[in-house]
């Protein structure tokens, strides 16, 4: 786990940003993906993305063994959303973790939300998702999303060795459909994917990130 380089790492945030100026898409007027409702929100824009990762995400879908389909539970995430969720759980791991310094709250929080200033989420360019059956409901991959760290003692790691063979199992067929259509995973949570943000430009040895944060009130 130690060479995992997280958000809050400086080679994320040194990545440039050129935005292509591609447009947040709603996920739910195409037909084939499923799109969750847990965390609507009175815009919608929990079921937002940029068009180059929805078009993505249907490449994947396409290959996934028969029976199989993905489910979204959330996309774009407005900049404030983001700060409020991380300084939260900073807030949580301060008040757990008194004699830790500011770099290190920084970077455990980081784990789990990233920080505002360079959040995939927040450029649409980040998707939470699991696997579901036909009929919607959802497999085994191991924890719930969203289950943090401590929560779920480590298990949400995408390379946890603590979920059952049937979890691992079904996180190997959710990664094998993402990464061949170019998305990256986010190794401390097992249901981040994205693509054109930095953390992918990182990943991926591109030059710059195609995507940078947008605000509610930009052109979608």
């Amino acid at each position: 786990m130690d060479d995992i380089i997280l958000m809050a790492d400086p080679r994320v945030a040194a990545v440039p940003v050129l935005d292509c100026g591609e447009r947040l898409m709603d996920v739910r007027k195409t037909d084939s993906l499923l799109v969750d409702g847990r965390k609507q929100d009175p815009r919608g824009a929990f079921a937002h993305l940029r068009e180059g990762v929805i078009d993505r995400l249907l490449q994947a879908q396409a290959v996934l063994p028969h029976g199989l389909r993905l489910l979204l539970i959330e996309g774009y995430r407005p900049p404030s959303q983001q700060r409020r969720y991380f300084e939260e759980y900073a807030a949580e791991l301060r008040n757990t973790h008194q004699d830790w310094s500011t770099a290190q709250i920084r970077a455990a929080t980081s784990r789990f939300v990233s920080p505002p200033e360079i959040a995939p989420h927040s450029a649409g360019a980040a998707v939470d998702l699991t696997l579901a059956g036909l009929d919607g409901r959802e497999l085994d991959l191991g924890t719930p999303i969203d289950a943090n760290p401590e929560q779920s003692a480590g298990a949400c790691y995408t390379h946890a060795d603590t979920i059952t063979n049937e979890a691992r199992r079904n996180r190997t067929v959710l990664a094998a459909a993402l990464t061949s259509a170019g998305l990256v995973n986010y190794p401390t949570e097992w249901w981040h994917w994205s693509f054109g943000d930095r953390y992918w430009a990182l990943a991926t040895k591109a030059p710059a990130a195609l995507y940078g944060p947008k605000e509610p009130d930009s052109p979608w």
